[in-house]
């Protein structure tokens, strides 16, 4: 594994591998963005520290599901998830805080721990940071190599030595179209050996009404996430955006299956950088495309394990069937 690395404790080290990105490919990715047609921002743009941490109020709002849902059958499958596989290396991609992860460990025997390596990979330093420093002093004897990454460009970085456990939680994967997702799991599946294993947190189609409750919560924390990736932009592309003139908008898409994510102009607003080479008109009325969260069905899952080449070891849901925590293994 290669990067820029750092020894932080005993038992935590960090990799960076968003240094080799340079300032000019990341302002370019996002001019293209705004320049197509229609207008998109990456939703990697979410999570400056701000973004992360108005995600963390997000996850626990009464109308957003997915989280405590996903932790519920966490909570209730650890143990079944790790009795058969001798796990040592555990990658979570897209880590967040470690509350998910924080439960698969629980399932670990306390003389395991000194085994277990555990690899959180995010775009986030700030939450990586916090992650590995809370997690190392309550699992005396795990190591942490937290990996700044973009997984979605990076994920050759991940480590193969020991016998691994590949966690997606929260349906990062439903970021994805249909083709993106298959592709992604086929390269994630070319890292894995025989017997290694990925965990994938899968939200499911249910009411629309609850799916689109959950995007636009009462308190407006979605919007002002939403809204915060153009302060974002602004910080990285030197962009002259006001987040005050557009407003959050989310719904479901029955054709797509999911849920989009847009920021709506509320009045043209001239959009210029010195990093850009040219000014850009957004429109009064205009969207702006920030993110999708692709909702499956079971057709749908058995379909992308199919396509992966991976097998099902096991499926598990809640009562309501609103999400699914899909373990998929290596046999070849």
């Amino acid at each position: 594994m290669n990067g820029n690395h750092s020894v932080l404790a005993d038992d935590i080290a960090i990799s960076d591998f968003l240094q080799d990105e340079s300032e000019s490919e990341v302002v370019d990715e996002i001019f293209k963005g705004l320049s197509a047609e229609p207008k998109h921002i990456s939703s990697r743009f979410f999570y400056d520290a701000a973004g992360s941490r108005l995600f963390e109020e997000i996850t626990a709002l009464p109308e957003y599901y997915p989280t405590r849902t996903e932790k519920s059958i966490l909570h209730r499958v650890s143990h079944d998830i790790i009795a058969h596989n001798q796990y040592t290396d555990i990658v979570e991609l897209g880590s967040g805080d470690c509350s998910k992860i924080s439960i698969l460990l629980d399932a670990f025997e306390d003389q395991e721990m000194g085994k277990i390596r555990y690899f959180p990979v995010d775009v986030s330093e700030d939450a990586v940071m916090q992650s590995a420093d809370e997690l190392v002093h309550k699992y005396p004897g795990l190591k942490v190599h937290g990996i700044l990454a973009d997984f979605m460009k990076h994920l050759q970085i991940l480590p193969g030595e020991g016998n691994s456990l590949i966690c997606f939680f929260g349906s990062t994967l439903g970021n994805l179209d249909n083709d993106q997702a298959i592709d992604f799991i086929r390269h994630v599946k070319g890292l894995m050996k025989k017997g290694d294993a990925l965990l994938l947190g899968l939200d499911m189609v249910k009411d629309t009404r609850v799916l689109e409750k959950a995007y636009n919560d009462n308190q407006g924390i979605t919007a002002k996430f939403n809204k915060n990736i153009l302060q974002v932009v602004n910080q990285i592309a030197g962009t002259n955006f006001d987040p005050a003139n557009f407003q959050h908008v989310a719904f479901f898409n029955p054709e797509q299956s999911r849920i989009e994510m847009h920021l709506k102009a509320m009045k043209e607003q001239v959009l210029t950088s010195p990093n850009f080479p040219k000014a850009l008109v957004v429109k009064k009325g205009e969207m702006i495309h920030t993110e999708n969260s692709r909702k499956f069905t079971n057709k749908d899952i058995r379909e992308l394990a199919n396509a992966s080449g991976l097998s099902i070891q096991g499926n598990y849901n809640d009562q309501k069937e609103y999400f699914s925590l899909l373990q998929l293994i290596c046999n070849e």
